[in-house]
C-alpha cells in the first residue's frame, strides 16, 4: 500500500562556500592546495565569481518508472510553492564527508559503493530489540512521498522529494521503555571503502534526537528520492530526514539505532562543541559563531532568500520546544 504525507502547514568539518568555489577554480587550473583550509568557516554569502549550480527551472523526470514499492513523483513544488530541485542537483551537490569534503566529487566516488546487503540494528532501552534487513524495512513500513526543504548549516538549501517511512512507526515496534529519553543514530564505519574515514574525525558518524523529536510526524527514515532507491552519495540505503534541523542532523547510511537515557554526543558536538549543539534547529535569529543564518542560497537560484524559523515547519512542531531557550540550547 502507498500513501502520501499530508502537510498541515501552508502549502561539520565545514568547508566554506567561498573556500569551496575557490578550490574548484584552483582545481581547474591544476594546482589544488588541499590541507587545513578544509576546516574553514562557511561564508554567509555567495562569492560573485561562483558558478551557478544548475539553473534548470523544471525538475528532472526522475521516476517515470519508480522502484517497486515507491510512490511515483506526484508533486513539483513543496507546500510553500517552491519548486523541487532536480535529481541532478540533489545527487551531485551534497556533503558526505565519509567520502570527501568536495560536494561535487561525492557522486563519482560513491557510485560503486555497495549498500546491499545491509542491516539496521535497533536496540538499547527497548522491550523488543530487532535487526532489520533494509529490504524488509522497505516492505514492512509503508513507503511515502514527502517533499521537504533541506537547509544546510553552511547556508545553502534544496527542496527534495524523499521516499521513506515514519521513524515513529519503527520505534513503536521495538517498544521503548520508560528510561528511554533519546535516540542515538550510528552510521556505517568502513574506512576500507570510505576514504574520508581514514582520519580527520572520531568516526563513525553519530547523531541524536530527543525521543519526542524522533516520534514527531515529520521525522522520516528516508530510503529513496524521486521515486528511486536512495543513491549512495545521498546516504544509501537508509538515512534520516529531519527537515526543521540543519542537514548534518540527518545521519546517512545508518546501521544502528539505540534508545538511550543520556543525551548522545554527536560527531559535530565532539569536533566543535562551541559551534554545533545537540538541537541544531534551523534558526535565523541565532547566527553560527562564524556566519549569519538569516538567509540562504537555494541551489539552482540566484541571490539569497530569507531563512524561516524551523525551516518553515514550526506549525507541525507544536510545543516541542516550549520553555526552551533556543539561543542557549542551540
Amino acid at each position: 500500500m502507498t500513501r502520501f504525507f499530508k502537510s498541515s502547514i501552508p502549502s561539520s568539518e565545514i568547508t566554506s562556500e567561498a573556500a569551496y568555489w575557490s578550490r574548484r577554480r584552483v582545481l581547474r587550473l591544476g594546482a589544488l592546495a588541499f590541507g587545513s583550509a578544509a576546516l574553514a568557516a562557511c561564508s554567509p554569502s555567495t562569492p560573485a565569481a561562483a558558478p551557478a549550480a544548475n539553473n534548470s527551472a523544471e525538475p528532472a523526470p526522475a521516476a517515470s518508472k519508480p522502484d517497486a514499492g515507491f510512490p511515483a513523483l506526484s508533486k513539483t513544488t513543496d507546500e510553500l510553492g517552491d519548486k523541487l530541485n532536480t535529481f541532478e542537483q540533489i545527487t551531485h551537490y551534497n556533503n558526505f564527508y565519509e567520502f570527501t569534503t568536495d560536494k561535487e566529487g561525492v557522486a563519482s566516488m560513491a557510485q560503486n559503493w555497495k549498500t546491499s546487503p545491509w542491516t539496521v540494528t535497533v536496540g538499547g532501552l527497548v522491550n523488543k530489540p530487532k535487526t532489520y534487513d533494509v529490504d524488509d524495512l522497505r516492505k514492512k513500513f509503508t513507503q511515502e512521498e514527502r517533499v521537504y526543504r533541506h537547509r544546510c548549516v553552511e547556508g545553502w538549501s534544496m527542496v527534495i522529494p524523499w521516499n521513506g517511512f515514519s521513524l515513529a512507526a519503527l520505534l513503536k515496534e521495538v517498544e521503548p521503555n520508560a528510561k528511554a529519553k533519546f535516540v542515538r543514530f550510528e552510521s556505517v564505519n568502513d574506512p576500507g571503502n570510505l576514504p574520508g574515514q581514514r582520519g580527520g574525525f572520531v568516526w563513525p558518524y553519530v547523531e541524536g534526537l530527543r525521543i519526542d523529536e524522533a516520534m514527531n510526524e515529520l521525522t522520516l527514515l528516508a530510503t529513496g528520492l524521486y521515486g528511486k532507491l536512495m543513491p549512495p552519495q545521498n546516504g544509501a540505503p537508509v538515512r534520516l530526514a529531519v527537515p526543521w534541523k540543519y542537514g548534518f542532523k540527518s545521519a546517512k547510511s545508518i546501521v544502528k539505532i539505540d534508545l538511550v537515557e543520556e543525551m548522545p554526543t554527536s560527531l559535530w558536538m565532539n569536533a566543535a562543541p562551541d559551534e554545533y549543539g545537540f538541537y541544531s534547529n534551523v534558526n535565523p535569529n541565532r547566527p553560527h559563531p562564524r556566519w549569519s543564518q538569516a538567509s540562504e542560497r537555494r541551489i539552482g537560484e540566484g541571490g539569497r532568500r530569507k531563512t524561516l524559523m524551523f525551516n518553515g515547519y514550526d506549525k507541525q512542531l507544536g510545543a516541542l520546544y516550549g520553555g526552551l531557550d533556543l539561543q542557549a540550547n542551540f
